[in-house]
């Protein structure tokens, strides 16, 4: 079978409709950490990115997307440490793995979004609604990925409960980067300080998770 060519400008298209999606998310993040983000409205954010307001509604359906821009990676990244984990690697093993990688990163899906945004979020009712259930969301694909990889079924009571403690770790994990953010610590000395406090919250899950889900 013959390759098909692209289309001449398919990139450019792509590459302008990525500007934009951009462009209209910077000036949304601007504004809600300005104004607060139940006070910024969609056609403010519309006048600030000079576009029309359903440019901005077909880019961002929900205005919290607006915002929290990497729901997907949040909500499939410890499914995802699970799938990639090595040869012998227990899940627990995998996501105690990507956890530092994250840290040592200052990955901002792991917490690490600077004092402005995490601001943003904590007084916001809506957002901080919108965080807990990407965290439950996150425990949700956990759970499904565990049971793909264990050959359970996904409400077997194992699997189920493996995943709200591994997701329940994240979620104590995510909230204090947030926490020591607020409260004026530079990403650095947080890196160091979480980095030694998820020692100790791994640690307490090693003797019920060491040899469960290993590869």
């Amino acid at each position: 079978m013959a390759t098909q060519t692209p289309a001449p400008g398919a990139g450019l298209r792509e590459t302008k409709k990525q500007e934009t999606r951009q462009l209209i998310s910077d000036h949304a993040t601007r504004l809600f950490i300005d104004q607060g983000f139940e006070r910024t409205t969609i056609a403010e954010i519309a006048a600030a990115a000079r576009v029309a307001k359903k440019t901005v509604t077909n880019y961002f359906p929900r205005k919290e997307d607006l915002a929290l821009d990497h729901q997907e990676q949040f909500a499939a990244s410890l499914a995802r440490a699970v799938d990639a984990r090595h040869p012998g690697e227990s899940a627990l093993a995998a996501l105690r793995r990507a956890f530092d990688d994250a840290v040592a990163s200052q990955d901002p899906v792991a917490g690490f979004s600077g004092p402005e945004f995490a601001r943003m979020i904590a007084d916001s009712p809506t957002l901080s609604t919108c965080v807990r259930g990407l965290h439950d969301q996150r425990a949700h694909r956990l759970a499904q990925a565990l049971a793909e990889t264990t050959g359970a079924r996904p409400d077997d009571i194992t699997v189920r409960t493996a995943a709200e403690l591994l997701g329940g770790v994240h979620r104590v994990l995510f909230h204090r980067i947030q926490e020591l953010t607020l409260a004026g610590h530079s990403d650095d000395r947080i890196a160091r300080t979480v980095g030694a406090e998820a020692a100790q919250a791994f640690d307490l899950l090693e003797p019920a998770l060491t040899d469960y889900a290993i590869a």
